[in-house]
């Protein structure tokens, strides 16, 4: 089942956000043990914050100092306290608290109430004062998989998603950005049969996506008729609640799959090929560097 954390990060749940980016969110904790305390996660669920591969390890880090600019810009204290506890909540957290005295960073200590009017106020005010970048800060990779360890230690903690695909999928699959793997893992689209979601990445064709091109994209002949949906009628009964599955959980993935699809990918389509029984499907937008990036299914219509 998704984190509290994921949930926020899916909209899912409501959060006084301070800061974000396309790998990780900031926003205020609504239990705080002074004012301005803030929390910083990764989008990607992980639950030991130290099982995350070292480039995300520092990402998330030098996310946090900027962070913690912000807050302390806001907030009238000596310095930002960070803290780990990971107890909490099962999703990978770095909390930012303002300190003015050592006891202020004492967990033991009752939590504070803030009303919600204040809690828009410092929200707003820290991330008034988040600088878009620290002086000095080195350029990381932007993929663990660009550095050797980071490739070992994402190998080592999640094998299933280095599984080598097969010859006909090795193009398409080999780039497919992580949280689009993650999403599609495991979820299947149900028709009158159910087959599986498997993330895609291709080059965007230098003609644009002509039904030629979306042919060949999709491996069926050329000439073959093609449809084009909106993705949420593509996906409604999945993302109804429970969804096809009777699952709250399957759903609530559909949902979150949905979201990445349209926020952070532009132009996202339904492509349906042929007429059935057997209709190939992509689902595709543009990333970054015009990267066409989604999913590929088939469906079952007799």
């Amino acid at each position: 089942m998704a984190s509290i954390f994921s949930r926020i990060v899916a909209g899912e749940l409501p959060a006084y956000k301070v800061a974000e980016d396309e790998h990780h969110l900031a926003f205020l904790d609504i239990t705080p043990l002074v004012e301005g305390h803030t929390l910083v996660i990764p989008k990607r669920e992980v639950d030991y914050i130290f099982d995350l591969p070292p480039a995300e390890l520092a990402a998330l880090h030098l996310f946090a100092q900027r962070v913690a600019a912000g807050v302390r810009a806001a907030v009238p204290c000596k310095r930002i306290g960070v803290a780990v506890i990971g107890l909490e909540v099962p999703h990978a957290h770095i909390h930012l608290i303002p300190m003015n005295k050592v006891s202020d960073m004492n967990f033991a200590n009752p939590k504070i109430k803030v009303d919600e009017r204040r809690m828009n106020e410092l929200a707003a005010a820290i991330g008034a004062q988040v600088p878009a970048v620290v002086a000095g800060t080195p350029e990381l990779p932007t993929d663990p998989r660009d550095t050797k360890g980071g490739r070992e230690t994402v190998e080592a903690s999640e094998p299933d998603a280095f599984q080598a695909p097969a010859p006909d999928d090795e193009a398409q699959n080999d780039a497919a950005p992580q949280p689009l793997r993650g999403m599609t893992k495991g979820l299947s689209y149900v028709s009158e049969s159910e087959a599986a979601l498997t993330a895609v990445s291709f080059a965007a064709p230098a003609g644009g996506l002509t039904d030629e091109a979306l042919a060949k994209l999709a491996g069926v002949p050329a000439g073959t008729p093609v449809e084009r949906q909106e993705l949420t009628h593509f996906l409604r009964n999945h993302t109804a609640d429970e969804g096809l599955s009777g699952s709250a959980e399957t759903a609530n993935r559909f949902k979150q799959l949905q979201m990445f699809l349209k926020q952070e990918l532009s132009g996202t389509q339904v492509y349906r090929f042929g007429k059935g029984p057997q209709v190939p499907v992509l689902v595709l937008g543009e990333g970054e560097g015009g990267r066409l990036q989604g999913f590929k299914t088939v469906l079952t219509e007799t």
